[in-house]
């Protein structure tokens, strides 16, 4: 019975560890893992490998996925150095009981439209096309994703925009279909926009997301349409980054490479605004 305990014990660990999931085991020696949210994906893996070229070390692993779940995955003590999230508030979290250093804004985004071309949206009538009840609208998931919680802060926005809106908030909070950044909701198909695929699946008509994402969805499929949002309505997401309590001085040098002009052209370069 005792060697089939210790058998068992090693199993599991062994697949803990081929799976990631390690709780507070430190990441594999001289390597830098840093924890970032699932929009930076492709600006984070340019930059990546740029500051690699320039600074040859520990090689960069990045872990991406919905920020408040990376959030939840580092306070239950998963091993990184960096986090960059698509808010500045789970970062903070993190800051605010010692696990992370200060957070710095390292860029922003805001939200748009993505759409199959039959759900026939346009800047003039994206808000009423949103409220038509044939009209099937996916989002992200709130609180699990910040894009999510940027989307139910839009609605409250188009709620409040006039007395022809009113009930906008209750209408969209009802017919929205949570279909991405859940802990349930399943993983991007491999090298693919999650977007697109969901769209092109006919899984919904319209996806609220941010722009940067819709013009990567766009570059995969051209027929899907980005279309900008009313700017008063709008919702603006600032992204933060910050140490975290076992960051090494490589991981500061990733940080301020972030920070710094080659990061920022990145950054630029993928459709994302100025820090």
């Amino acid at each position: 019975m005792k060697a089939a305990a210790l058998a068992l014990v090693a199993a599991v660990t062994m697949a803990l560890g081929m799976t990631g999931e390690a709780s507070r085991a430190g990441a594999p020696d001289g390597e830098l893992v840093v924890f970032a949210a699932g929009s930076l994906r492709a600006p984070l893996a340019e930059i990546g490998r740029q500051f690699e070229a320039r600074e040859p070390g520990a090689p960069l692993r990045f872990v991406f996925g919905a920020s408040g779940l990376l959030k939840d995955r580092l306070s239950a003590g998963e091993a990184a150095e960096v986090f960059a999230s698509a808010n500045m508030a789970h970062p903070q979290a993190l800051a605010t009981v010692g696990r992370a250093g200060a957070v710095q804004r390292f860029t922003r985004n805001r939200l748009c439209l993505l759409a199959r071309p039959e759900a026939g949206v346009t800047a003039d009538n994206a808000l009423d096309r949103l409220l038509d009840p044939a009209v099937r609208v996916g989002t992200s998931t709130p609180q699990a994703d910040p894009s999510g919680d940027y989307t139910w802060e839009l609605f409250r926005r188009i709620d409040g925009r006039g007395a022809a809106y009113a009930g906008a908030y209750e209408s969209l909070d009802r017919k929205a279909l949570k279909l991405t950044g859940g802990p349930a909701s399943p993983p991007p198909p491999a090298g693919r926009s999650v977007y697109a695929a969901l769209l092109e699946a006919g899984q919904a008509d319209v996806f609220i997301t941010y722009c940067t994402n819709a013009l990567q969805a766009q570059q995969e499929l051209p027929a899907l349409q980005r279309v900008d949002l009313p700017e008063d309505v709008n919702v603006s997401a600032d992204y933060g980054v910050a140490l975290l309590e076992r960051a090494g001085p490589r991981a500061r040098r990733f940080v301020d490479f972030v920070l710094g002009p080659a990061g920022q052209a990145v950054l630029a370069q993928q459709g994302f605004a100025p820090r």
